[in-house]
């Protein structure tokens, strides 16, 4: 399927995610709109940093507000809905507020395109719905647990997804990512954590360095959201996107530091620890799905996009707050 003079919708286009989806389908050609959280100051994410920004109709609103979300979706031919809270720690302290956005969000993006007879509507998922694997690689039919608040208001998001679809119709395929990382994306994740700290000549300091996790480059997982769009057999189906390999989280530290040029010594901090009960300890995605249906396999490697996020890093750290532990 050609993107050419297609109409679209990107909910969360300023997030991480979002705005390498939106740059992508730009340069395919599409007409994207792109629905981003109103700020008091006009502030559109990263969105403002990309180069096909004036290509991109953008409109600031709320996927909790009903109307916003009517108004990013009418004309639109496909939605793209990345919009979400995506925080673990921070979904202890402010669960409601992830629940409303992640659970209500969605609902209201459903709503809005089964209204407005929409072609397909693509819901991004997490990894995290699965929990601790109970057995690898972790396939669709993987029992999903909710170990932190945010994978439960994620677990009713996809949900919610599932029931449009069998219930009413709606067109609707959920890409379910595991690690994604990459240029742009939040000093939450653990990517970026890491590289932070070493890259300011700081201790590296992290919680639980024993859980592994199944890392993407966020340009694959660009691709296979876009590949899951043109893929009719996809519709009403669960699509896992992971490279298939696993890293423990003091292997990839050490990893970081080294590509950082980093002799910062890794240091165990509690307050950045998931309560004993909510630590997911392994992550190992099977992709055979995404690989058949999609025709998707990461391409990056994990050592290539390791580098190219570092050195994004280091010349953008002024953009994070080094020093402090985001939440």
């Amino acid at each position: 399927m050609s993107w050419q003079g297609r109409s679209v919708l990107v909910t969360g286009a300023g997030g991480f995610i979002g705005s390498h989806l939106t740059e992508a389908l730009v340069r395919e050609g599409a007409d994207v709109r792109a629905l981003v959280e109103y700020t008091f100051d006009g502030s559109r994410g990263w969105l403002d940093a990309l180069p096909v920004q004036e290509d991109v109709e953008v409109i600031a609103g709320d996927v909790r507000d009903p109307d916003s979300v009517a108004r990013g979706v009418a004309g639109a031919e496909v939605v793209f809905h990345l919009a979400a809270l995506i925080s673990i720690p921070y979904s202890y302290d402010a669960p409601l507020s992830y629940f409303r956005t992640n659970v209500e969000g969605t609902l209201n993006v459903l709503r809005q395109s089964l209204r407005a007879d929409l072609r397909l509507v693509v819901h991004t998922s997490t990894s995290e719905v699965y929990g601790t694997a109970l057995r690898v690689p972790i396939d669709e039919g993987h029992p999903l647990q909710a170990q932190s608040p945010y994978a439960a208001s994620k677990i009713g998001a996809d949900k919610a997804a599932e029931s449009f679809h069998l219930s009413f119709g709606l067109p609707v395929v959920t890409v379910r990512p595991f690690n994604t990382f990459g240029p742009r994306q939040s000093a939450r994740a653990i990517i970026p954590t890491i590289a932070i700290q070493a890259l300011a000549g700081e201790e590296v300091r992290l919680g639980n360095l024993t859980p592994t996790r199944d890392f993407t480059y966020v340009e694959d997982t660009a691709r296979a959201i876009l590949l899951a769009a043109q893929a009719p057999e996809a519709i009403g189906r669960v699509i896992n996107v992971g490279s298939g390999q696993e890293i423990a989280i003091g292997r990839l530290a050490e990893a970081i530091c080294r590509l950082a040029g980093s002799q910062a010594p890794v240091v165990f901090d509690e307050q950045r620890s998931r309560p004993p009960q909510s630590e997911v300890e392994r992550l190992l995605a099977d992709a055979t799905v995404a690989r058949t249906l999609l025709g998707w396999q990461a391409e990056v490697t994990l050592e290539d996009g390791l580098a190219r996020t570092v050195a994004w890093l280091a010349e953008n750290l002024d953009r994070y707050r080094v020093g402090s532990y985001v939440v």
